[in-house]
């Protein structure tokens, strides 16, 4: 029986990582909320790793934000993301435990890296400014990983994903991202019988989204790769892998899209007097493809499961 320690249980990430290892029968979950344990606390994090005999990890905590919270609060966001990757991987390897996965972001990569993104272009180019700090504290998660895989032998292993949404997601009406926002925003205009919505920007840009539960399933199938496996497709000083689907569509088609699931029968106008952003953010997903691992959710069906989700938890969803 594997003792494995989610951090971040309740985000959306950790949560959907938690419900598919609920089904191994081989594994016992060890779990703390954030009264329970201050992950951001030198000596609660050791003392925690020390008397819990834990043999694997997996570090999907963090403090997540949109552009307006990154830009608002961006020492909070480098040090608070810092302390929690420090403490959970430097207890870890003191407490001799093995085997641990890193959760990152695509946003590590330069504003302008070249399209679709590969693994070789970490710290190649400048970083989009307004989530810089966040983006560097991830990037020294996967140094901190790779420095404890060089020195001490470890299996520390990382792994970066394209834009995720789903059960759990953040559906706050200013601090969302972009699919929750739209599918509320519909959710609301068919409610109020609205005849049309106005969609920021022109609808051009490209964008990747992968639902979060196919992001629990490739990190967990990452997690359990023998290492020579993994080793023979990452590289000791480029160690991370991005996970995505390697497939992505116009705004344009991800708003029509939602229009559909929702069920709104109103007109859709695109507001090009607002900005666009990045033209495209696609990752190259060809070294997690040689790993044995591809998406199963298609955009249309993970939309109807994540609105779904919105409907059975109106009254509850994540407000942070």
């Amino acid at each position: 029986m594997k003792r494995i320690f989610v951090a971040g249980h309740r985000g959306m990430v950790g949560s959907a990582i938690v419900r598919q290892l609920q089904q191994q029968g081989d594994v016992e979950l060890v779990l703390r909320s954030r009264s329970e344990l201050d992950l951001t606390s030198q000596q609660a994090v050791a003392t925690f790793f020390q008397s819990e005999n834990i043999d694997e990890v997996y570090l999907a905590a963090a403090k997540v934000g949109g552009i307006v919270a990154n830009n608002t609060y961006p020492a909070d966001f480098i040090y608070e993301n810092l302390m929690i990757e420090c403490n959970i991987i430097h207890s870890a390897h003191m407490a001799g435990i093995q085997k641990l996965l890193f959760l990152g972001s695509s946003c590590i990569y330069p504003k302008l890296a070249e399209q679709p993104m590969a693994e070789t272009a970490l710290l190649t180019g400048t970083l989009e400014p307004t989530n810089e700090p966040y983006a560097i504290a991830k990037i020294a998660g996967i140094k901190l990983c790779e420095s404890y895989n060089r020195q001490f032998q470890r299996d520390y292993r990382s792994v970066m994903p394209t834009n995720l949404y789903g059960p759990h997601d953040n559906f706050h009406p200013e601090n969302s991202h972009v699919i929750p926002a739209l599918l509320r925003r519909f959710h609301e205009a068919k409610l109020n019988g609205d005849d049309k919505v106005v969609a920021w920007g022109s609808g051009k840009p490209m964008r990747e989204f992968l639902h979060v539960n196919d992001m629990a399933a490739a990190s967990i199938h990452v997690m359990n790769l023998d290492k020579q496996t993994y080793d023979e497709n990452t590289e000791p000083m480029l160690s991370h892998i991005n996970v995505g689907t390697g497939v992505d569509c116009t705004i344009r088609e991800l708003v029509e899209t939602v229009a559909k699931v929702t069920g709104f029968g109103g007109k859709i106008e695109f507001d090009s007097t607002k900005p666009d952003g990045a033209p495209r953010k696609l990752m190259n997903v060809d070294r997690l493809a040689a790993l044995g691992w591809q998406y199963t959710y298609s955009l249309e069906e993970g939309l109807k499961d994540a609105y779904q989700w919105f409907l059975d938890n109106q009254d509850s969803f994540r407000q942070a």
